[in-house]
């Protein structure tokens, strides 16, 4: 469930010694980056059920990335002050959120109201060319 103070997340800079990265160019390098986030997560303490959250809300991210921009992503994850932090950045435009779930019937659009549901905080900062998804998880 989302946070009620949504600017804590965008506060968080990124300690760039400590993240780890990976990139994605392509819908087959999607198992890679799932099994990375995984690995990282769980050497940073999250909690193996916790694991399976960001795993599956950083899948949708970057499946989202490659559904609608060009140019692949790469995600970013480190962990301060109790918490895990997950960025998913691309050249793609600034993500809205606080949408509810699409019907039932409806083909698609559950991705990022999946990742909204799922996280601690999540937050779009967008800069020169480049839109961040970051996310938060307690660990």
């Amino acid at each position: 469930m989302p946070a009620e103070r949504r600017d804590t997340v965008i506060e968080q800079s990124v300690p760039a010694p400590f993240a780890d990265t990976m990139t994605y160019q392509v819908a087959t390098d999607v198992r890679a980056l799932r099994a990375f986030v995984s690995a990282a997560a769980l050497t940073r303490g999250l909690p193996p059920d916790r694991v399976e959250v960001l795993t599956l809300a950083v899948s949708e991210l970057a499946s989202n990335t490659l559904q609608h921009t060009t140019g692949g992503g790469r995600v970013l994850l480190w962990a301060e002050s109790g918490h895990l932090f997950c960025d998913v950045v691309d050249q793609g435009p600034s993500r809205t959120f606080g949408r509810s779930m699409p019907a039932t019937d409806a083909v698609r659009g559950r991705g990022l109201a999946i990742v909204e549901q799922i996280c601690d905080e999540v937050a779009v900062l967008t800069s020169a060319g480049e839109t961040v998804v970051r996310i938060r998880l307690a660990l």
